[in-house]
């Protein structure tokens, strides 16, 4: 046995030996092939969703619609062949539209770039199209917006867009079918002033359907002027409550006489003026104030919300003065004139007026007297008259006297 291990031709022919057994156990490629495709726990199928279409046509001169956005596919064949078509998304789905007529079309929906060996069904698998001319024309935009954003008391004039036209691009039916072009501004709260918005353009039909169209540009911006609906009316002074016993208002007078007030056109119409009520009943003395402006319901706001009222006061005060002689005049000597009422012949007045113009006013700085220069013998009621000084008033505490007029015994 060493002797044949030894022998060089030997080893030669082991050699060759274990070589024809090493190839003949590599497996050939089309023979694996074959067993894969047979071999049923290597096939496999599966469904793709939402594939993207192409479409491929004139698009400087056509439109197309009709199309679907995605189509669905089912695959059969190697598992490792459709996973790799699921992972790499290699191919193409497609439709080919390059040769038709303007018109309905009915067309297949294709598919390329897949491997042969892997069965493909398409849904849909045809589709029906329209090709139509493509028209572009230009658009006036009309802005639009909710009125009701508008705060009280304000007002909005007409909107402006900018640019205010726009080119719309479509088939030549549907640029026929355009009925509004919109420009819709959002307002999310009241505004009190001119705002500027940034807005889509819609187009629509006469039914407000939106229209497939292409618009240039698709933004524009909406300016809505927004303004005060304000008017100037006066400040009336309104007294509240009476003065204090003694004392008089000279006057009442406002740091300003006239106010700004917001409101909607309806309720200015019939808002002439608005107030400042003043209660006096606790005034003795000249006062300022700061009081509120009052404005009526439906107005919205009013400049200034506050005035300054100065108030002017007359401190009245009263004092009476007693025992004032009545004096006569016109008498004739020979008759004698006798007080009946009063008796003595005395009153009483009774003086008002600012304190420092009463105080040291006295019975000297009257003169009562009675005229009886047209009246005969017998009992009369005269009235008193009165001279005083002119800065204060007065008041007697009766205003006549009852007199009897008789002859003298010695006449």
């Amino acid at each position: 046995m060493d002797k044949l291990m030894d022998n060089p031709w030997f080893m030669r022919v082991v050699a060759l030996v274990l070589a024809v057994m090493l190839f003949s156990s590599v497996p050939k490629n089309d023979q694996d092939t074959s067993q894969d495709v047979n071999v049923p726990s290597d096939r496999s199928t599966e469904i793709i969703s939402d594939v993207p279409i192409k479409t491929y046509y004139d698009t400087e001169n056509l439109v197309v619609t009709g199309v679907p956005e995605t189509v669905e596919l089912t695959v059969q064949g190697p598992k490792n062949l459709i996973s790799q078509a699921r992972t790499l998304k290699d191919f193409e789905v497609y439709v080919d539209l390059t040769e038709v007529d303007i018109g309905e079309q009915r067309v297949p929906i294709l598919i390329t770039g897949i491997s042969d060996r892997i069965s493909v069904t398409i849904d849909p698998a045809f589709v029906n199209v329209s090709v139509q001319e493509k028209v572009t024309q230009e658009f006036r935009v009309e802005p639009e917006y909710d009125r009701d954003t508008i705060g009280e008391g304000y007002i909005a004039e007409t909107p402006e867009v900018n640019p205010n036209t726009v080119r719309i691009t479509g088939a030549k039916d549907v640029i026929e079918s355009i009925s509004y072009v919109k420009a819709t501004v959002n307002l999310n709260s009241p505004i009190s002033e001119t705002v500027t918005r940034e807005a889509n353009v819609r187009v629509l039909d006469r039914d407000l359907n939106k229209l497939d169209v292409i618009v240039e540009p698709e933004i524009v911006e909406v300016t809505i002027p927004v303004k005060t609906s304000s008017k100037d009316v006066p400040i009336e002074i309104v007294r509240e409550g009476s003065s204090p016993d003694g004392v008089t208002i000279e006057s009442i007078t406002l740091s300003q006489e006239e106010a700004t007030i917001i409101a909607d056109p309806s309720i200015l119409e019939k808002t002439d003026s608005v107030r400042v009520e003043v209660d006096v009943s606790q005034v003795t003395e000249d006062t300022e104030l700061t009081l509120p402006v009052i404005i009526s319901e439906g107005v919205v706001s009013v400049s200034p919300e506050t005035v300054k009222v100065n108030i002017k006061v007359d401190n009245q005060d009263e004092k009476t003065i007693s025992n004032i002689p009545i004096n006569i005049e016109g008498t004739a000597e020979q008759y004698n004139v006798d007080f009946i009422n009063p008796n003595d012949g005395v009153t009483n007045i009774i003086v008002s007026g600012r304190r420092e113009a009463i105080s040291p006013i006295s019975s000297d700085d009257f003169d009562l007297f009675i005229d009886i220069s047209s009246l005969q013998e017998g009992a009369h009621e005269v009235d008193i008259q009165v001279s005083g000084p002119d800065e204060v008033n007065w008041r007697l505490g009766r205003e006549t006297a009852s007199i009897e007029i008789s002859q003298q015994d010695d006449v």
